[in-house]
């Protein structure tokens, strides 16, 4: 555990000292940067560094204590809260669905191969699709839902667009790690006559381990990232993404509040990462690291 503890404040201090460095190049551009931008044969390069376009950190953050709205009791940095919640819980359920999606069409293409070679490709190809241009589609869609009692919420579409995000990298991540079971072990298996459903639980899952918990990371944040443009293209209230496209309307004469807001959704990612982290830490901590090659 000391050592669990070690490696854990090594990587926040190492957080910490990377997030002061972009607040210094951000600061130190913005002093001796162009205030109106820079442009290179007609094409805009340098971003401007005016009050407007690029204000200054302590700015960014000073403003989480302020009022809102002129007037209100409300601080920004309540209005953030309380979108990044909301906004945790359509992840939260997203995430579930995209790693019951991934993990299942991972266990079907370890188990078939023609599985894997039919569908993987299309698995690939369904992350090129525009999930700004999707998101209408999928709100429209689920707003014909009815089944029963049961009527298709509007903030189901948000998590299932997150879903769609997050099932891609635990997928493969599962599938990787299920086939890189030893073959010396998956013999030894076979030899005491267990079925591929003992091999799979007994072996290939433990010697999976590895590789998904980098691959369920990466799909917490994906997540949170399908939640929040989902938010944003189809108006969704209550979230962090409703919050960054009302603060961006404001922008003109209140540029720093828009960062809030995008604060908000980073950290939102970042604690979904971390959940993952923390269970896998807490889950596997009597297990022996394994290497991966």
């Amino acid at each position: 555990m000391t050592n669990v503890v070690r490696r854990a404040a090594q990587r926040t201090v190492m957080f910490v000292a990377a997030l002061a460095l972009v607040a210094v190049v951000w600061e130190t551009y913005k002093a001796v940067g162009p205030e109106d931008g820079g442009t290179v044969l007609g094409v805009r390069i340098l971003p401007r560094t005016s009050e407007y376009a690029m204000p200054h950190v302590w700015d960014m953050f000073s403003r989480f204590s302020r009022p809102e709205v002129r007037g209100s009791e409300r601080t920004v940095l309540d209005a953030v809260t309380a979108g990044a919640w909301y906004s945790f819980r359509l992840s939260v359920a997203g995430f579930a669905l995209g790693a019951l999606v991934g993990v299942a069409l991972a266990v079907l293409m370890a188990r078939f191969k023609v599985v894997q070679r039919g569908v993987l490709p299309y698995l690939v190809v369904s992350q090129t699709v525009p999930l700004i241009a999707l998101a209408p589609l999928v709100v429209s869609w689920g707003g014909r839902v009815e089944i029963g009692a049961f009527v298709w919420p509007r903030w189901l579409s948000a998590s299932v667009l997150g879903a769609f995000l997050a099932f891609f990298p635990i997928a493969v991540g599962t599938l990787r790690g299920l086939a890189a079971a030893p073959a010396a072990s998956v013999e030894l298996m076979q030899s005491y006559a267990a079925s591929w459903t003992k091999t799979l639980f007994k072996l290939r899952f433990p010697t999976a381990v590895p590789y998904m918990v980098p691959a369920f990371r990466l799909g917490a944040s994906a997540s949170v990232i399908g939640v929040v443009v989902a938010e944003i293209s189809t108006g969704l209230k209550g979230g962090i993404g409703r919050l960054i496209i009302e603060y961006a309307r404001e922008a003109t004469g209140d540029p720093a509040k828009v960062y809030t807001a995008i604060f908000g959704a980073a950290a939102l990612g970042l604690v979904m990462a971390g959940a993952v982290v923390a269970v896998d830490v807490i889950v596997m901590r009597n297990r022996p690291k394994e290497a991966v090659s």
